[in-house]
């Protein structure tokens, strides 16, 4: 772990070298390059600069092209909000007016930058020493320091009193094996902390693992389940919004926004001609009814969250499929099915179902030009699988 002279250092003249030297070095030339850079450079500061090369690797996938400019610590890298989620928020809380700030447990701030690139005032504020020395360093590289204030401290004794609004991020990993936690109040802060934070303040957003128990979500708050690519990626508690006890599920890099309407579970019926799969935070948000009632669609199962329909309706919120056969699972007859229409490449999905798609594809053993798509699932309780291709290859 890299101490704070050693960090500091990494910001001088010599330390900058060497990370420019390391920035397009793979990770097989790092121990003939830590060889060669410790004849003429302090052991402890190379090795901070190839620890910095690999988490900036790693953190290219959140942060994109910024991550070649960034400081990370290792936790840093592992919890920070990915850029597209950050930028989303951000845009949200600058369309609410928010102006200033305050971002508790700030870590490296991945947030904060998002929030001051909206031209939000941010206090970003972390107990960890070094996390607020990577949050002051990634301020200056990327030009936005003019608009973040680091300040090292307990959360809990910050006055955000002065502030439009507050933004809580609480660690949800255990320490010090990490492990993700999956009870709020073991969060750092607890949960219920941060809730009663955010009720103090005009406007604040409170991010939460996506998959918290429903029962356990404030009623006065607004909790908005976010994707992107079709991953789920987190959930957010949003105060002062005028949406409380609101559920909504929004997709990215779209932006599709869909707010729950507090509609019963549809009634099941039989698979049509077309078979929806919603979103991951559609689910996760309970709103498979709402995506249902867009496209004049029911449930295949009580249980299942695939939505059915006899005509192909465009939503943002589920991808469709054309469906070319319902049959009880078995798997000698998708063998000799797949075979018969020279299917090469089967995509396969589960829901409800016990059977591992890996192991069926080598039972399969597939070939030819052809694909399908393989869903195995439940139709009213049944085991079923459903072959079909995406809405998009019938155009």
């Amino acid at each position: 772990m890299t101490d704070l002279d050693t960090f500091a250092a990494l910001l001088t003249p010599e330390g900058q070298a060497l990370l420019d030297e390391l920035r397009h070095l793979g990770a097989a030339d790092e121990l003939a390059a830590a060889t060669r850079l410790r004849r003429d450079h302090p052991a402890p500061l190379v090795s901070a600069a190839i620890g910095q090369a690999q988490l900036r690797r790693r953190a290219a996938a959140k942060f994109g092209a910024d991550a070649e400019r960034m400081y990370f610590t290792p936790n840093g890298v592992e919890q920070s909000t990915r850029t597209s989620v950050a930028a989303h928020r951000a845009a949200r809380l600058a369309g609410l007016g928010v102006r200033t700030l305050a971002d508790l447990c700030c870590g490296v701030g991945g947030d904060a930058l998002a929030l001051a690139r909206a031209g939000i005032r941010v206090l970003a504020v972390d107990r960890d020493p070094l996390a607020c020395a990577a949050a002051r360093a990634n301020a200056a590289a990327l030009g936005l320091a003019e608009l973040i204030e680091v300040r090292c401290a307990e959360v809990t004794e910050v006055d955000t009193a002065g502030y439009d609004a507050v933004f809580v991020d609480p660690a949800r990993r255990s320490k010090p094996r990490g492990g993700r936690i999956f009870d709020p109040e073991a969060y750092s802060p607890p949960l219920s902390w941060a809730v009663e934070t955010a009720r103090t303040a005009r406007y604040a957003a409170l991010k939460i693992a996506p998959g918290v128990p429903h029962e356990a979500l404030p009623d006065d708050a607004e909790t908005e389940w976010i994707s992107d690519a079709g991953d789920v990626k987190e959930a957010v508690l949003w105060f002062g919004t005028g949406e409380g006890g609101g559920r909504r599920a929004t997709l990215l890099p779209s932006g599709a926004s869909l707010l729950g309407a507090g509609l019963p579970d549809p009634e099941p019926g039989p698979v049509g001609g077309w078979l929806y799969e919603p979103d991951g935070a559609v689910i996760r948000a309970h709103l498979v009814a709402d995506v249902a009632q867009e496209v004049d669609g029911r449930l295949i199962d009580p249980t299942i969250a695939y939505v059915t329909a006899d005509q192909l309706v465009p939503t943002r919120y589920a991808t469709a499929y054309a469906i070319t056969d319902v049959l009880p699972f078995n798997v000698k007859k998708l063998k000799a099915l797949l075979r018969e229409r020279g299917v090469g490449v089967a995509v396969i999905k589960k829901r409800g179902s016990a059977v591992e798609p890996e192991e069926l594809r080598r039972k399969l053993k597939l070939g030819g030009p052809h694909s399908c798509t393989v869903f195995l699932t439940r139709v009213a309780g049944a085991p079923t699988m459903l072959l079909g291709h995406p809405a998009a290859d019938t155009a």
